[in-house]
């Protein structure tokens, strides 16, 4: 098992092959496999591999993010297709032939470590997710409030809406716009949030004002 020499131009080749259907070398999502890998490599693969020139890009972003990444770090002849030969420690391997049922139990080793890796990392972004703020919509609101007459005191009339008060109002600015026989109404815009604040408990506390609101 493994990629062979990673420096050489037919490592990479293998690399790009085994990469043609998998974003990472190990599961779905960027992990110490994908590190130990991508250190393994000289230079970036040529534009002609693509698949392993994709790769390379994507884990080389995450450069500052690297020792955070889920799993343990495995003998880089750990990882790859089954049918390439581990050219990696061929020296080291020859040595310790009979040591095989150790390095069996190193893997379930580092498997449970991983494991257990794994699932903090999964509680901790659980419990940073629960506790991240909800998003708030807000809306920006334009009234147009009308007089009963062109005797209406418009100050008063401006008084008495801003006197609405109410979890999520906010009250902006406002004018006296002319709409015809000398009659002025009050536009006044306010921004209110969507789940406590509605249009139409605005009308209602507005239009209660009987002696200055149409």
């Amino acid at each position: 098992m493994g990629f062979g020499d990673l420096k050489s131009a037919a490592g990479l080749r293998v690399l790009n092959d085994f990469l043609a259907d998998k974003s990472y070398i190990e599961g779905y999502v960027p992990s110490q496999a994908d590190i130990a890998v991508f250190e393994a490599i000289a230079a970036p693969p040529p534009a002609d591999l693509f698949h392993a020139l994709r790769w390379y890009n994507h884990i080389k972003s995450y450069e500052k993010q690297k020792a955070s990444l889920p799993g343990v770090k495995k003998a880089l002849g750990k990882y790859g297709p089954a049918d390439v030969e581990d050219t990696t420690g061929a020296a080291t391997d020859s040595k310790d032939d009979d040591d095989i049922d150790l390095f069996g139990s190193d893997d379930e080793e580092e498997s449970e470590e991983a494991k257990k890796l794994r699932e903090e990392r999964l509680a901790q972004y659980e419990s940073k997710k629960s506790k991240k703020p909800a998003v708030v919509a807000k809306s920006s609101i334009l009234l147009d409030v009308k007089p009963w007459d062109d005797e209406t005191d418009m100050a008063k009339l401006e008084e008495c809406v801003r006197s609405i008060q109410a979890d999520g109002l906010v009250w902006g600015s406002s004018k006296l716009v002319p709409v015809g026989y000398g009659i002025k109404k009050l536009q006044i815009q306010c921004v209110v949030e969507d789940d406590k604040v509605g249009t139409d408990m605005l009308e209602e506390r507005i239009t209660a004002f009987e002696d200055y609101v149409q």
